[in-house]
């Protein structure tokens, strides 16, 4: 009976085709499940996106599908019952999963019939077992499959689901197990975004004195051809720092692909503004705590991502996750163990973690981000550089220009001509300990990421202390931008005038219009850079997926 295999399950492949266990695939790979062009398995995503079901769940309730959209998030399970109906007569069929795999999954099933009213839930929590009954005239069964957890510490990402025919043909005695045959998942990861992407929403708060840095990000976004969605203050309760709150990322199956976001353990003023106003029908969340209590680095300005690399003869294809730590310092803050963990469980972007408690606000984004380019490895990683500032105030001074103030324009705020800041030992001082800080974090990115020093830009800035051994911008840090396709919107530097024009903005489009890119100044002295923060800090965007599929590469 066992070879001729009268009973087959079989789900969605990671390709265009179905895999049938037995059949399709040799004998001794059933149960497995493997990356690569040429791997097997299936693929089943998190039901994350509806607020309705994601709060049942949470409650241990076991929810019910509600319509065809949830269906249509699902991965499909046939079960097969090829052969003679009378078998069925002394023989049972049972769909199972393990008491271990359990808690992750959800299976609903509706019968031979296609009303949607009689789908229900018959796998996953309590429910260990469903007898299945085939059908006279359908030789297929088709269940639904949806995951509920991310893969996580303690979770790798896999489960299976099983069916195994029983022979009862002998009455009073136990059932005796003819063959099973088994379908592994594995749970679409969570998967960030880089700024190569091409940028599909932007968002910005509005809190009181930022109008109009709302309607420079709004114009930008408009030239970019990318909507806006402005977060009312009411919403917002005053916290500008959207960036810091959620980061944007995606989920993808073969059959259904939808946008994710990631809500940190910072909970601000903003705290309930992804789950009220993102959360929604095809549009997830995700959220983990720091029950140790969130340090500042659990903010989300701390949590990056490269655009793809190939490093130490490994590809990314969809690049590496940068977190900034206190490492080498020892004793410093880190990011929650919790948000870590999941990080690194999803494996598909191998994160890298940098120095960046250095910083008073302690985030990767204050020293680099990425913008595209048209040639090498399709981006350049700009560097916050305090000696390519000095090499270019030096120049400036030389040239006849060390009268020249900082700051013009901006009332209650000292101006500082070029001379003054170069004579000022103790600031020069700081800017070495910085610039040996930003040195060790682009030896790691050279290395973690496969770069040479022709894909890196140092941009002019300065760093100052806060009176705490920290460091913050000295003035507004111009790689804090916002990155939208080839338009940027980096913060306005207020440096020195030379014949009516910034030298720091000068030198900055001298380095990136070359690439194609378009700067636009925007200026953020007093809504942001004066509360630590600047352009990145105060904006977020989603972007489109990768065209990459996750489960062709090979972790």
């Amino acid at each position: 009976m066992a070879q001729q295999r009268l009973v087959q399950l079989s789900a969605q492949r990671p390709t265009s085709t179905v895999c049938v266990l037995g059949t399709e695939l040799a004998v001794d790979v059933a149960g497995v499940w493997t990356w690569g062009p040429e791997g097997h398995g299936a693929v089943v995503l998190v039901n994350c996106d509806r607020e309705e079901r994601e709060a049942a769940r949470l409650r241990g309730e076991a929810a019910a599908t509600r319509s065809y959209e949830d269906l249509k998030d699902m991965s499909q399970l046939v079960l097969h019952t090829r052969g003679p109906r009378a078998i069925f007569a002394g023989h049972r069929l049972v769909l199972h999963v393990s008491y271990s795999d359990a808690d992750k999954l959800g299976v609903f099933y509706g019968g031979p019939g296609p009303s949607m009213e009689d789908y229900k839930h018959v796998l996953g929590g309590q429910k260990l077992s469903y007898a299945v009954k085939p059908s006279r005239h359908h030789e297929e069964n088709v269940f639904y499959v949806e995951a509920l957890s991310f893969p996580d510490a303690g979770f790798d990402g896999l489960f299976s689901l099983h069916v195994t025919l029983l022979d009862s043909t002998e009455k009073g005695s136990l059932e005796t197990p003819v063959f099973t045959d088994t379908v592994v998942f594995r749970v679409a990861p969570w998967i960030m975004t880089p700024n190569t992407l091409a940028p599909a929403e932007v968002y910005v708060c509005s809190v009181a004195g930022n109008q109009e840095f709302v309607v420079a990000v709004s114009a930008l976004a408009q030239r970019a051809g990318c909507p806006v969605t402005v977060c009312p203050q009411l919403e917002n309760r005053h916290d500008r720092w959207i960036q810091d709150e959620i980061e944007f990322g995606y989920v993808q199956a073969p059959h259904k692909t939808f946008p994710v976001v990631f809500d940190s353990p910072r909970d601000g003023g903003l705290k309930d503004f992804p789950v009220k106003r993102i959360l929604g029908p095809d549009f997830g969340y995700v959220a983990r705590e720091a029950p140790e209590g969130a340090s500042g680095l659990d903010s989300f300005g701390n949590l990056e991502v490269s655009p793809p690399v190939t490093a130490q003869g490994k590809d990314f294809p969809l690049g590496r996750i940068l977190v900034g730590s206190s490492f080498p310092r020892f004793g410093g803050r880190r990011m929650a163990k919790a948000v870590r963990e999941f990080l690194v469980a999803q494996r598909v972007q191998a994160p890298v973690e940098l120095f960046s408690d250095w910083l008073s606000v302690g985030h990767v984004d204050e020293f680099l981000t990425f913008v595209p380019a048209p040639d090498r490895q399709g981006f350049r990683l700009l560097l916050a550089s305090p000696s390519a500032c000095y090499r270019l105030l030096k120049e400036k001074q030389e040239e006849g220009y060390g009268e020249a103030t900082m700051f013009e324009g901006l009332k209650g705020v000292a101006k500082v001509s070029v001379n003054e800041l170069l004579a000022d030992e103790a600031l020069r001082r700081f800017n070495a300990f910085a610039q040996s800080c930003v040195s060790w974090n682009r030896a790691v990115l050279k290395r973690e990421l496969g770069l040479a020093e022709r894909d890196i830009v140092d941009v002019p800035q300065l760093f100052q202390g806060d009176g705490r051994g920290g460091a913050r911008a000295f003035f507004p840090d111009m790689v804090n931008m916002l990155v939208l396709g080839k338009h940027l919107g980096i913060p306005k530097p207020f440096g020195p005038v030379i014949h009516g024009q910034c030298c720091l903005e000068e030198k900055v489009r001298s380095l990136l219009e070359p690439l194609g890119l378009s700067c636009t100044f925007i200026d953020d002295f007093f809504s942001y850079h004066a509360l630590a923060g600047d352009v990145h800090c105060g904006t977020n965007v989603r972007r489109k997926p990768f065209s990459f599929k996750w489960w062709h590469m090979v972790p």
